[in-house]
């Protein structure tokens, strides 16, 4: 075996500001995410057909196609639609927080209709408008419930993250292809990189565990 992990030495620090880079963008994605989650969510349990269908419809269509797919017709077809140059950047958060919103509005849906059905008929025979119901009471309860799943969407979308090197985003995984390709060895470079995905994965986990406990002590 012919490693050498001293040569990546001096890319040390331009392979550390992908972390930054890549953070950045999924910090952007999983907000846009969670805010069309919800949204999507509460269409599909809500009483508005054409509200539900459309949800039902953008579920079916981001989680039946390919995530790159979707990221290679953001970042591809813009141009030519719209005449709009968009920017690698950009087309990452849209396709992640596009793609990432389908699955978080399943796990809210899921987690809101998991809540007591007595919740919901104690608010409304108190007059409880729909909305204060929803963000006072239904979903600070469903939140609890579905924490674990989401913090494992957010894990999966830092993984998964990686595949924006396919459109040149100077993400960790791209920044080790350009060590790779400099040096002309790629396995001490993805090595690296691969570990620093793993410590990203590992502290979102300790964080997530952090707001379980946080939870359980407050009910």
């Amino acid at each position: 075996m012919n490693l050498d992990f001293s040569q990546i030495v001096p890319y040390i620090p331009f392979m550390l500001e992908g972390i930054w880079a890549t953070l950045k963008f999924v910090f952007f994605a999983i907000i846009l995410g969670s805010i069309l989650g919800t949204l999507l969510a509460l269409f599909k349990i809500g009483s508005i057909k054409p509200l539900r269908w459309f949800a039902d419809a953008y579920t079916s269509i981001f989680r039946g196609t390919p995530l790159i797919l979707q990221l290679m017709i953001i970042y591809f077809s813009t141009p030519q639609l719209t005449g709009y140059d968009i920017s690698a950047f950009l087309s990452a958060i849209l396709a992640f927080g596009l793609n990432s919103s389908a699955y978080i509005s399943e796990i809210i849906r899921a987690g809101i209709q998991a809540v007591d059905k007595g919740q919901t008929e104690a608010a409304q025979a108190l007059g409880v408008p729909y909305r204060s119901m929803m963000k006072d009471i239904i979903l600070p309860q469903a939140l609890k419930n579905i924490l674990p799943a989401l913090m494992n969407e957010f894990i999966t979308l830092t993984k998964e993250s990686a595949i924006v090197s396919t459109i040149g985003y100077l993400d960790l995984m791209r920044r080790a292809q350009v060590v790779g390709a400099d040096l002309f060895r790629n396995f001490e470079p993805l090595l690296f990189v691969g570990f620093i995905y793993w410590c990203l994965v590992m502290g979102l986990t300790m964080i997530g565990r952090v707001f379980e406990r946080r939870l359980k002590q407050s009910d």
